[in-house]
């Protein structure tokens, strides 16, 4: 069976909403991560990546969304966006188009400020029921297959840092298996002051000095054929993606290594093969064993690398689908070519490693 391409994409960052000004941003190299506003965004960090001028009144509309929270509205947005940017002929069987969307923990904001609310009313159950669907992890996926009229199996997948990477994995199994024609698939995570503080309270000391960021990215997983029947054309094949645990952390770097090394082999590629390289890059010590099993498969003089963290800060359960959009961001408009093979890697602190690897079609 031949390999599903990547051959549409859309995100939402803090460069802007929309995969233009994330393309602009990352081709660029310039930072988006600015100082925050103490008074709306108190907490551990002076700094993060948001997205600018976000809310959902603005971005999803008026109607219907008083009560839809920050990451929710992302992933609708982000969701939105792609679809226009594809003809009619993709939700022509709605039932046939799954979505897969990753998340942290859903809305962190939401969960604790509900939870606030039945301890500090009058009584327990005095609490917002308009306000209790924004406290489920699937809340995000749910609203994006509502909002846009997506009928097929909706799946929400949670995996911290490698979420992305996780959702890309089950979208292939879920197409494999014959459950739909076409798959959206991506993350999304919001910035909120109690993401922060939990963050910051589960982070080592010296993985402290990274900010965090938020946002999303989707994608259009399909055959090459269908894509080129719908007037699209194969922006990347989705070769391999590969998972592994660890136990200690100084395990992780060979834990990654041989994750890749596997990954590679499946795809049929070697280390040579491998132009292009868009690790986690978590911060601290996790990101030098990162770095260290990319050494040790590619060689020390590696294909180049796109790092996502000093451009947007640590995007948590988006980060991997952010890193396969500027895997596309940095190809250009046509994609990867032929012959080209890029390579998407993590390291989550809580123990386990994954990677992805992407062809030109």
């Amino acid at each position: 069976m031949s390999p599903l391409v990547l051959s549409a994409w859309s995100a939402v960052s803090p460069y802007g909403v929309g995969s233009a000004p994330f393309r602009a941003g990352i081709n660029a190299g310039d930072s988006a991560v600015a100082p925050l506003d103490r008074e709306a965004h108190p907490g551990p960090f002076e700094s993060g990546g948001l997205v600018p001028d976000f809310t959902a009144a603005r971005y999803v509309g008026k109607k219907g969304t008083r009560t839809m929270d920050r990451v929710t509205a992302i992933a609708v947005t982000t969701v939105g966006r792609l679809l226009a940017d594809c003809d009619d002929e993709l939700t022509a069987h709605p039932e046939q188009l799954a979505l897969v969307l990753g998340t942290g923990s859903g809305s962190v904001q939401s969960i604790m400020d509900f939870t606030k609310d039945s301890l500090e009313g009058e009584r327990p159950y005095h609490v917002d029921p308009s306000r209790f669907p924004n406290t489920v992890m699937n809340r995000a996926a749910g609203q994006s297959a509502i909002w846009h009229g997506i009928k097929g199996p909706n799946t929400t997948v949670a995996g911290g840092a490698l979420t992305g990477l996780l959702a890309l994995s089950y979208a292939l199994r879920l197409h494999k298996g014959g459950h739909c024609t076409r798959v959206l698939c991506g993350a999304a995570e919001e910035y909120s002051t109690q993401r922060a503080w939990l963050e910051w309270h589960g982070r080592g000391e010296e993985e402290r000095s990274t900010p965090l960021g938020e946002g999303s990215a989707v994608f259009l997983l399909e055959s090459a054929e269908d894509a080129r029947g719908a007037g699209r054309e194969p922006l990347a094949a989705v070769l391999a993606t590969r998972f592994r645990a660890y136990h200690d952390r100084e395990d992780a770097r060979e834990a990654l290594a041989v994750c890749v090394g596997e990954a590679l082999k499946a795809s049929g590629l070697g280390a040579q093969d491998v132009t292009l390289v868009s690790p986690l890059g978590a911060g601290g010590r996790l990101a030098e064993l990162e770095e260290a099993a990319l050494t040790d498969v590619l060689g020390p003089d590696g294909p180049r690398r796109v790092r996502l963290g000093p451009l947007l800060g640590d995007t948590s359960a988006a980060a991997g689908s952010l890193q396969v959009a500027a895997v596309l961001a940095t190809a250009g408009e046509k994609g990867l070519a032929p012959g080209e093979a890029a390579l998407i890697t993590g390291i989550e602190r809580d123990g386990t490693v994954g990677c992805a690897v992407l062809g030109g079609n």
